[in-house]
């Protein structure tokens, strides 16, 4: 497996793929002045070069889809051991599930989404592609979260709420109603700022 991507989260995601007996063979990183993370190199990336599969290793939702974009490549997953994840769940490809969180039954969740550290995501949730639920936040039943959002960490979204795409809901935030895409909201409860 190859990362694309060489800072913090990367670390989290090799850790993850160690956690699996998933090797790693490189990171991809468009900064010269970064050699290598632990004892992985880090080189530049060219398309020509032959890689079984990818992960895009940024946490910054619209940079990875940027990425995903121009890459024409396999990409490959991360879900750590110590996750709790339903047989129902679907995930799709790129995405990476940390440790200690949980996806219950029938959720679904998109392509290079990040689901935190003790993050929760109950059952029937819909999570569209480059989604992020940081550490510690709670998505109770049937909440629908709209491509590129991010879920802060420690927020709190009651069932059936829907989060729109590119939305940023706020660290600690109680989110007790719907919020609009491209919104930013904060609070117990949630506004709009």
């Amino acid at each position: 497996m190859y990362l694309f991507g060489a800072g913090g989260h990367a670390k989290v995601i090799i850790e993850i793929l160690q956690s699996r007996k998933i090797p790693v063979e490189a990171l991809f990183d468009g900064n010269p002045d970064i050699k290598q993370v632990w004892q992985y190199p880090v080189i530049t990336y060219s398309p020509e070069m032959p890689v079984a599969a990818i992960i895009i290793a940024i946490g910054k939702n619209a940079v990875r889809k940027n990425i995903a974009e121009q890459l024409a490549v396999p990409f490959g997953t991360a879900l750590h051991e110590r996750a709790n994840i339903s047989p129902s769940a679907m995930i799709a490809e790129g995405t990476v599930v940390m440790a200690g969180a949980t996806v219950n039954a029938d959720v679904l969740i998109g392509r290079h989404c990040i689901i935190n550290t003790n993050a929760s995501v109950d059952h029937d949730c819909v999570l569209e592609d480059f989604v992020h639920i940081s550490p510690n936040a709670a998505l109770c039943g049937n909440v629908k979260v709209g491509e590129g959002a991010h879920v802060g960490a420690g927020a709190v979204v009651i069932p059936g709420i829907t989060i729109g795409k590119w939305a940023v809901i706020g660290a600690g935030a109680v989110v007790t109603k719907d919020i609009p895409d491209h919104s930013v909201a904060v609070g117990n409860p949630a506004r709009k700022r």
